[in-house]
């Protein structure tokens, strides 16, 4: 089983993928942004913490929030679709976190480039 920290270094690493991601650490933590706006929240570099990451999302909104894992996250980004995902007590669904990347890259990202390099990194996600 891969460890939350190896996790969040290869999630990490395929946020920084999409066209006009950068990496930034407001606060002390790791973010990914694209036009200046974080679209994966992925917090402090430990496998202390129960947090994976936060994205925004828009389709799987519902369902996500269904989950024990996912939750609404604070400061009223919740009320715009902002998920906190907390780290499970089994194997952690690499699949399913890149596609809710995508998903928060889309709902966030730039509008017209956005449904073609999504297309892209959704082939290979599953």
């Amino acid at each position: 089983m891969v460890s939350a920290k190896a996790a969040k270094a290869q999630l990490r690493k395929y946020a920084l993928t999409f066209d006009g991601a950068e990496e930034a650490h407001p606060w002390g933590e790791n973010v990914t942004k694209v036009r200046g706006k974080v679209f994966v929240f992925f917090g402090v570099d430990d496998d202390k913490s129960e947090w994976l990451m936060g994205v925004k999302l828009t389709r799987s909104l519902l369902y996500a929030r269904s989950l024990p894992i996912v939750e609404a996250m604070g400061y009223g980004l919740g009320k715009s679709g902002w998920c906190s995902v907390k780290r499970p007590k089994g194997a952690i669904d690499m699949a399913l976190m890149k596609d809710w990347i995508a998903e928060s890259y889309e709902a966030v990202g730039p509008k017209r480039k956005v449904g073609a390099k999504r297309q892209g990194h959704m082939t290979g996600a599953r």
